[in-house]
């Protein structure tokens, strides 16, 4: 009786043991964090003019993009512009650099080269001053523990009506009016009280809400089923007529209709045109991976 006894305590003990070692892993996590450097861009004093960006004209100019100092090229020489309004897709296969892309925008990290927004220097702008102009719809819909409102107006900057606004216009106010307490309806940690269809709409009710001129879209219909698909794609086309949109594609077909592709392929620009345009060539980048994805869905 005593040896197993003393069995049943070892495992315990080891047990606990395996459990502690695998939470020091966060512990080591944090030290590493905060030996990280600090961004350059928070001390830029430069500040943008208060109605910038007013178009959210994008251009390009000999950029490069490198995640650490030493390390390989994942953008190389991006040269071109994205108009005003325009509604551009990116498209190509994994690894080719489309979420680098969104990366240079943001400035996570500085990007070599020029990066202009409305034909100023980002690189030259306070950091925070040009993130806060860029809205970003991820794969993955960001929501936090706390009221429904706060998750919408962090900073409380917009009246209630203005909130009831964009959540008809994404099709979620009738969800909402029947929750408990409606707009102060608590959320569990990231939002999972809520369907990620549905997360994935009140996150573009935030970025409808913010009202900035730029707006990316990264495979943020990835994990979402046609219909909720369907509804945020008429939501870009309907509520963002005056807004720059960047749409990283997931479905090619939902970006058929834009006014440009961008094809990336091994950090580098190979097509950027009209979609029918590009669909003309038989031999084209963007023609075979709307023909393997076409495969794909047939088999």
């Amino acid at each position: 009786m005593y040896a197993i006894s003393t069995v049943g305590q070892l495992q315990f003990a080891t047990r606990q043991t395996a459990d502690v070692e695998n939470m020091m892993t966060s512990v080591e996590r944090v030290m590493a964090y905060t030996e990280l450097d600090k961004e350059q861009g928070y001390s830029i004093p430069k500040q943008p003019p208060d109605d910038w960006p007013s178009q959210g004209e994008i251009q390009f100019d000999h950029m490069d993009l490198t995640y650490y100092e030493g390390g390989p090229k994942v953008l190389k020489d991006i040269n071109l512009k994205i108009d005003a309004h325009a509604k551009v897709g990116v498209a190509g296969r994994t690894g080719a650099g489309k979420s680098s892309m969104v990366a240079a925008l943001f400035r996570m990290p500085d990007p070599e080269g020029q990066l202009f927004i409305d034909d100023l220097l980002i690189g030259e702008l306070n950091l925070q001053s040009t993130r806060q102009v860029i809205s970003v719809i991820t794969q993955n819909p960001v929501l936090f523990s706390g009221s429904l409102r706060k998750n919408l107006d962090p900073f409380s900057k917009y009246s209630d009506s203005d909130i009831w606004n964009v959540l008809e216009q994404v099709q979620m106010k009738e969800k909402i009016t029947e929750l408990p307490g409606d707009m102060n309806y608590e959320l569990s940690e990231g939002g999972s009280n809520f369907g990620v269809g549905e997360r994935q709409l009140l996150c573009l009710a935030r970025a409808l809400l913010n009202k900035n001129r730029i707006i990316v879209m990264d495979e943020a219909t990835a994990n979402v089923d046609f219909n909720t698909d369907r509804r945020i794609q008429d939501t870009i086309r309907t509520k963002f007529n005056d807004c720059t949109v960047i749409t990283i594609a997931h479905r090619l077909n939902t970006i058929l209709d834009y006014d440009k592709v961008m094809v990336m392929d091994r950090g580098k620009v190979v097509e950027y045109d009209k979609p029918d345009v590009l669909l003309q060539n038989e031999n084209g980048v963007l023609t075979e991976l709307f023909r393997n994805q076409s495969l794909a869905l047939s088999s």
